[in-house]
């Protein structure tokens, strides 16, 4: 009888573990969705590409049906495995993850948008270029965190955590940037709102990005991180938008 009940719990135990990777699974699948949306979406914009900005935006579905089919996954393990301590911070980190990825795939569908709305107006290039520079910033924290949330490294999700100060002081600069640029020649005005608007987004992913790396120390070390998250220049459109 107890060998029958031992030989049933580790079936349990590793039914429980399987589901635990099949959900990490999905949050890295949508991180990497996203990922390819970022970088399709600035894409879309340094080139003017209004063929692939339309494609940002009619992925962006897929990443809403994968957030839900991944909640439904959290929650049915949860009902049905009772988890607890570390376990349970798993399950409920990859449910929050979901939804910082999702939203992550939302802002960079508003830059294709905002890339189709451009048309053909002329931009100053040095600024699409910074916005460009600003989102491959994004994108690499981006891919930091999503390596130290499927590594368990507490200390790189520290590191992206700490580093959105950096995303922040670049989206202030580039603000200013646009506003001398709108102000020197009005026919750069409806251009360089766009712009503005795009770098917005960028800003809102790394904070997302930021959350994301906060939830993955949580997860790992069971208690939040110490102390404000840094912030890099706090006046004007950063601290606006953040």
């Amino acid at each position: 009888m107890t060998e029958h009940t031992t030989t049933s719990d580790h079936h349990t135990v590793r039914a429980f573990d399987s589901d635990l990777q099949e959900v990490a699974g999905k949050v890295v699948a949508m991180g990497g969705l996203a990922e390819k949306q970022i970088t399709d979406a600035v894409r879309a914009l340094v080139d003017r590409d209004t063929g692939l900005a339309e494609h940002v935006i009619a992925t962006d579905p897929t990443l809403d049906a994968m957030q839900q089919e991944l909640q439904q996954m959290a929650e049915r393990t949860v009902a049905l495995r009772q988890p607890v301590a570390v376990d349970l911070r798993e399950v409920v980190a990859a449910r929050v993850l979901c939804d910082h990825i999702e939203r992550i795939g939302d802002y960079a569908s508003h830059i294709g948008k905002r890339t189709i709305a451009l048309g053909a107006d002329q931009c100053p290039q040095a600024l699409v270029r910074g916005v460009a520079h600003m989102a491959d910033q994004v994108l690499s924290s981006l891919k930091q965190v999503l390596g130290a949330y499927a590594s368990r490294n507490v200390q790189a999700a520290l590191a992206v955590w700490k580093g959105d100060e950096e995303v922040d002081a670049q989206c202030a600069s580039l603000y200013r940037g646009l506003l001398s640029s709108m102000m020197e020649d009005s026919r750069n005005i409806t251009a360089c709102m766009h712009l503005m608007f795009c770098a917005k987004e960028i800003e809102r992913i790394g904070d997302h990005v930021a959350n994301i790396a906060q939830m993955v120390h949580y997860m790992i070390e069971g208690r939040a991180i110490a102390g404000l998250r840094p912030k890099g220049d706090t006046t004007n459109f950063a601290s606006e938008h953040s």
